[in-house]
């Protein structure tokens, strides 16, 4: 058998062909995995009949649908390359990806259509893309006259199993950094690290067969696609929304039985700012995944108060996901830790000189498995310096307490420089988010002539009744002075990417200083 990813959704539809394998929370639509299975062979055949071959780059720019997961797994089969676009990306951002991944293919949602027709109106060039098929999906009476209907497409395939186009060290897909820090980079996966992707979370988390997983990141973020390719190998049941609610995430979990789920910490605490015990039952939740960020002890502890677990997890876009996990046993007894490395993955914490740390001591988390990444697309440079003798250097900080125990602190170019010291914002604002008027915040340093750097803070409040001066007497006494911030701004909202991480570079961009001392 091949290893194919495809090939995992065709299994899956013969083992259990009745059982539902995905519903889309938002039409009610549900498919059993035979439905899906079906769906994604027709849109298959539809592709190969337009042309589409083993190593072409489609491009899917779309919401969370049945529609984008068959056309997912669809690729998989043919050997096409899948590009998820991140759909909050502009036209410009947008063409520089196509471009980049060298797309001839973009199916496009009916809610994109304005960003689609920019796109084509540019046609090819420098600012404009290789896109030679346009594949519009969904209302019939909104499709522009230069694009093709999915859905007349998928009606005319065939439901036969199309002949492996690809497998093993072939390229599944193209995933796009986020670019916090510059222009966005396509880490490539394979079939052959996908498999290993999967394989890893599933001898590691606890996944049962008949399980129902909630999905709410959008399907263009590795959390939400490995998860449910994971679920589709596992016979686990993906109940998908099109975008997060919070508040439609509890009336989810209470109506379809969920059992697990994934949200980033502030998806989390959106969800606890809208929680009614009243209304809200969780009966058959085991716990919920939690990564993207550090996880503040105070939400941990909070979930905890009203009976429910969360694991933190960390990966990456490059390692397919995983990395580090908490288990269930030690998820409260460790709580602020990511536990230690899935299983067929090596994780170290190192100094500059590569050495192991001592137990407390900080450094960079290195990443070993067979489901990093290939390479990063086109970037022969950047994949050289990111791994380093099979391991992936993250770029994030972390440190390692005496029993193996792993805790995130920050993304090393985040780190303050405050007199010498180091000052790691998501500490600082572990802290903040203590504090029981504060919603959301975020920590920048900001240059000062005293100490290079200071940090300071930049808060989301519940109303009007806190000041700058309530909020620094709130840290006083529960971090080290050089660790303390020197100001306060408050705002309506903090910037964030998809994958819930703070933008700092905007909020740099927002308040550049200098700092107040």
């Amino acid at each position: 058998m091949k290893n194919n990813i495809g090939l995992f959704l065709a299994k899956r539809a013969e083992l259990q062909p009745s059982t539902e394998g995905f519903v889309d929370a938002d039409t009610g639509r549900r498919f059993t995995f035979r439905d899906w299975n079906a769906r994604a062979n027709r849109t298959a055949s539809a592709l190969a009949g337009l042309g589409v071959r083993k190593g072409d780059r489609v491009a899917l720019l779309q919401m969370n649908s049945v529609e984008y997961m068959e056309s997912f797994f669809a690729l998989a089969k043919l050997g096409a390359v899948c590009v998820p676009l991140n759909w909050r990306l502009v036209p410009d951002e947008l063409a520089f990806i196509l471009r980049d991944a060298g797309a001839g293919t973009l199916l496009f949602g009916g809610e994109f259509l304005g960003s689609a027709e920019e796109l084509e109106r540019r046609g090819r060039g420098p600012n404009g893309t290789e896109i030679g098929r346009w594949i519009h999906v969904g209302k019939e009476d909104d499709r522009p006259a230069w694009a093709l209907s999915y859905q007349e497409l998928q009606a005319a395939g065939s439901e036969s199993e199309p002949a492996i186009g690809g497998a093993d060290d072939d390229t599944l897909y193209i995933m796009y950094t986020s670019g916090t820090t510059g222009l966005p980079k396509g880490a490539v996966h394979t079939h052959e690290t996908a498999t290993w992707g999967v394989l890893t979370i599933n001898s590691t988390v606890d996944l049962r067969i008949g399980d129902r997983y909630l999905v709410s990141l959008p399907l263009f973020h590795v959390g939400a696609l490995t998860p449910i390719t994971s679920n589709v190998h596992r016979g686990v049941t993906s109940v998908v929304m099109r975008s997060f609610d919070a508040a439609r995430t509890w009336a989810l979990i209470e109506a379809e039985a969920c059992n697990v789920a994934l949200k980033v910490p502030a998806m989390l605490n959106f969800m606890l700012q809208v929680h009614d015990p009243e209304q809200h039952s969780h009966a058959h939740l085991r716990w919920i995944l939690s990564g993207a960020a550090p996880v503040p002890v105070s939400l941990i502890e909070a979930y905890a108060g009203i009976g429910i677990e969360i694991h933190q997890v960390y990966g990456l876009t490059e390692t397919c996901g995983p990395a580090c996990v908490i288990s269930a046993a030690d998820a409260l007894r460790k709580a602020g830790s990511t536990g230690k490395a899935f299983f067929h993955t090596d994780v170290r914490v190192v100094d500059e000189a590569n050495r192991d740390v001592a137990p407390g001591a900080s450094g960079e988390v290195l990443i070993r498995g067979r489901h990093i990444m290939k390479a990063y697309w086109n970037r022969p440079e950047a994949t050289a310096e990111t791994i380093v003798d099979g391991w992936l250097r993250s770029g994030d900080v972390a440190t390692v307490d005496d029993e193996g125990f792993v805790y995130i602190q920050d993304r090393i170019k985040d780190m303050i420089i405050s007199g010498g010291e180091n000052v790691y914002p998501a500490e600082v604002e572990g802290v903040l988010m203590r504090h029981p008027q504060i919603v959301e915040a975020a920590v920048i340093g900001q240059p000062s002539e005293k100490w290079g750097e200071s940090p300071v803070a930049i808060v989301v409040s519940k109303g009007d009744d806190l000041d700058a001066a309530g909020v620094l007497s709130f840290c006083k006494d529960k971090l080290a002075r050089f660790k303390q911030p020197v100001s306060v701004f408050f705002i309506d909202q903090i910037p964030r990417n998809p994958s819930g991480k703070i933008l700092k570079r905007v909020l740099r961009d927002q308040f550049p200083g200098p700092a107040s001392s």
